[in-house]
């Protein structure tokens, strides 16, 4: 009977844990149906044109 009880407090000390890794797990996907990025449109920014100055000036500032 004793056994029994500590099990028992043992599993019901662990439940509150449980629950928390559970919802932590199962909230990005209880969220995706209630999104409505569907709806809008997306605008992105025009990309940049690269010149490739970054290497020239990295190894312009090499210490011999």
């Amino acid at each position: 009977m004793n056994r029994a009880r500590t099990e028992t407090a043992t599993y019901l000390r662990l439940l509150p844990r449980a629950l928390i890794v559970m919802l932590a797990l199962c909230a990005p996907l209880m969220a995706v149906p209630g999104l409505r990025a569907a709806d809008q449109t997306t605008i992105e920014a025009p990309s940049l044109k690269k010149t490739g100055a970054g290497f020239v000036l990295m190894v312009s500032l090499q210490r011999a």
